[in-house]
């Protein structure tokens, strides 16, 4: 009976395998497929002046725009 227990080590160790490749892959994919849809270039903060929040349209709510003061 010792037969049955060694077959079921291989088959989860087969199953791990298949799993780590699995997951590798589709890791690099998503690397690959997420570097090709970003611009190249230097990122940098976008300077702004505070004075531009009033070209902003109204806020539809009082409660969607509670962080924005008016001077």
């Amino acid at each position: 009976m010792g037969i049955p227990g060694e077959r079921r080590r291989t088959v989860w160790r087969l199953v791990v395998v298949v799993w780590a490749l699995i997951v590798a892959v589709a890791g690099g994919l998503t690397l690959w497929m997420q570097d090709s849809t970003e611009p190249r270039g230097p990122y940098v903060w976008e300077r702004t002046d505070p004075g531009d929040a009033r070209h902003l349209p109204p806020c539809p709510t009082p409660q969607a725009c509670a962080y924005v003061t008016t001077p």
